[in-house]
């Protein structure tokens, strides 16, 4: 039995979604998620949740920090930074999403493109924001600090066993004992 809120033949009010929706007999995500809404009503009267959005985190310290940065050491100080305080968040979040996969352990043998592997997929995600952050702040102090080396000499060549060596890190003094002794 049909939906008595999603009648085919009513196009008055819906917009061209809805109306493509309509011709297969199928609903749309608003419509679902207006059902569920309106279905759940009761239970979030008994278990009510802020109805304001997660306050934002004030990234304008960052932006100013990142503006004013001048080596890459600065700028990727300012971006550990950043991802060790929004590490917290995201980590809440996929717990969550995790939680909501397994939810009433509905993720046990479920197809690989199944809800439930989705949202585990969409916990591991989140997460990969701040894993490929990092990844890319690597290469980029990689790239300043540890450049890939250049072509090999050739073996006769006295400067090529010294080019074999990392590079001293910039502003390092120079170890070993002290000139004159």
């Amino acid at each position: 039995m049909p939906d008595p809120d999603f009648e085919l033949y009513d196009n008055v009010g819906r917009d061209a979604d809805q109306i493509a929706a309509a011709r297969y007999g199928i609903a749309t995500d608003r419509d679902l998620l207006r059902w569920a809404k309106r279905d759940a009503e009761p239970f979030l009267g008994e278990h009510p949740l802020p109805d304001t959005p997660l306050p934002g985190p004030d990234l304008a310290p960052y932006h100013h920090a990142l503006a004013a940065a001048e080596t890459p050491a600065q700028a990727s100080a300012v971006t550990q930074h950043l991802l060790d305080a929004a590490g917290p968040v995201l980590q809440a979040v996929s717990d969550y999403l995790l939680s909501a996969a397994r939810w009433r352990g509905q993720n046990r043998g479920a197809e690989p493109e199944s809800p439930p592997k989705m949202l585990m997929a969409a916990a591991s995600r989140s997460l990969d924001a701040l894993a490929l952050a990092h990844r890319a702040d690597l290469a980029i102090l990689r790239a300043a600090y540890d450049p890939a080396p250049t072509p090999k000499a050739r073996a006769n060549d006295p400067t090529s066993a010294a080019s074999a060596l990392p590079p001293a890190p910039p502003h390092t003094p120079p170890t070993g004992p002290a000139p004159g002794r």
